[in-house]
């Protein structure tokens, strides 16, 4: 066991969490910058209710609403994981410059190219597949995905202020070329594997493949009727399914509820829009220390911390989901209920969100490819039937949209911990040897 610190394996994780804050400061910059664009202070008529006095808010940025198209790139992000040379480094980061001068180029043309940011994601947990040692996974994982977070926080009000005191081309071409200079930094510090790396020590490399020895399947082709009728996959599916369920109700319809019955915008808030991605970050990454040292310090199972953090991260938001219908006129309550149901959905990603990488770690880009596809479509079907229950903006109403959210999240989580599994499956292996983390 080599330490973590200054080791190659944490520098892949700290490059991959500045990749995934550009990233998502990509996806949250244009919402910010088109305000100025349009540069229309037109509004349609809304039917608001009365039942609350209004709240005014220091207009300093508005919230950005999620890019659900990205997420439908994980069916490409799903192809691209069954070819390895994909993977290469120089391709994949080269993606991302052009991704970031692509933003710039959309904005002219018209043309929404995010969906292609969305194939990083299996391309990462590819990645980690290499570089993972099992019992550091939740650390290592949890530090490259919170960049996604912290990028929202930081985007959101930093591309308000540059739009003010500049002009909203300039949110481009900063955070594209923050891009490029992350392109080469990537380049030269980070490989595919262990074995390709070129400054990594003999002695880490050597801790990393004897790690990995019993959970890596060298086997050409792709188990596809195996993987397809393993329940420990669908476990994942259905988590991450009612999870997004949640997670774009609390953050995509949860605001509207606050405007049209609270009559509070939240979004017209810069720093009440950052909270709860904030909130979420922070949890992320100490969840994700947590995870491992129960591990690996008091000997809990791997099958035993998925469960209970996914327990966690997806019963406490449902939870603070139903509570924000019975909250009154308090708008106040209602931002730290949004900010704790957030926050305590960090704790999924060390739970399901990770467990790819225990139960097939040779195909967990090609899992994560499927799971993401289906957790898409909460993102696409949540507001359409949240649209359909609040005809006339009532509380009772926005009750109904909050308890089938939190049911399907229940759902979720307690299907996982009934079928989620830590173990390496047989269908992942050479063999029919199964190594218990």
């Amino acid at each position: 066991n080599t330490p973590i610190c200054c080791s190659a394996r944490l520098s892949l994780a700290i490059w991959a969490f500045f990749g995934f804050f550009l990233l998502y400061a990509l996806r949250v910059n244009l919402s910010v910058a088109l305000v100025d664009m349009v540069e229309s202070n037109a509004s349609l008529p809304k039917n608001t209710s009365s039942t609350c006095p209004e709240h005014s808010a220091t207009p300093v940025v508005f919230l950005s609403s999620l890019c659900l198209p990205t997420d439908l790139a994980c069916f490409p992000g799903l192809n691209l994981a069954l070819y390895h040379g994909f993977y290469q480094v120089i391709p994949r980061t080269l993606f991302l410059f052009l991704v970031t001068l692509f933003h710039v180029l959309s904005l002219v043309s018209s043309i929404k190219l995010f969906p292609s940011l969305g194939v990083t994601f299996p391309a990462m947990h590819a990645m980690w597949s290499s570089w993972s040692p099992p019992l550091e996974r939740s650390k290592l994982l949890s530090i490259s995905y919170a960049g996604a977070q912290l990028g929202t926080v930081v985007s959101l009000p930093l591309s308000g202020l540059i739009c003010f005191y500049m002009d909203w081309v300039y949110v481009f071409y900063i955070f594209g070329a923050l891009g490029v200079l992350w392109f080469f930094f990537w380049v030269l510090m980070v490989s595919d594997t262990p074995e390709t790396h070129k400054r990594i020590s003999h002695a880490e490399k050597e801790y990393i493949l004897s790690s990995l020895t019993e959970q890596l399947s060298s086997q050409k082709s792709v188990p596809w009727k195996a993987m397809w009728t393993s329940l420990p996959l669908w476990a994942i599916v259905v988590a991450h399914f009612s999870y997004n369920w949640t997670f774009y109700t609390l953050l995509t319809l949860l605001p509207t509820y606050m405007k049209e019955i609270l009559r509070f915008d939240v979004q017209e808030n810069g720093f009440l829009s950052a909270l709860p991605y904030f909130g979420c970050w922070v949890c992320i990454i100490l969840s994700g220390q947590f995870a491992d040292h129960l591990r690996e310090k008091q000997n809990f199972s791997t099958v035993c911390v998925r469960k209970t953090f996914t327990l966690i991260g997806m019963i406490g938001p449902a939870v603070f989901l139903v509570a924000a219908g019975f909250i009154g006129c308090n708008y106040k309550l209602a931002v730290a209920f949004v900010t704790i149901s957030t926050t305590l959905g960090g704790f999924s990603t060390s739970g399901y969100s990770i467990n790819h990488l225990d139960i097939a770690p040779s195909y967990a880009g090609i899992l994560l490819g499927i799971t993401n596809s289906f957790a898409t479509i909460p993102g696409m079907v949540g507001p359409l039937v949240a649209k359909s229950l609040t005809h006339s903006n009532t509380v009772g109403e926005w009750q109904i949209v909050f308890y089938i959210a939190a049911a399907i999240n229940l759902f979720g989580a307690f299907f996982f911990a009934l079928f989620g599994s830590g173990e390496v499956q047989d269908w992942a292996l050479d063999g029919y040897h199964l190594h218990r983390n």
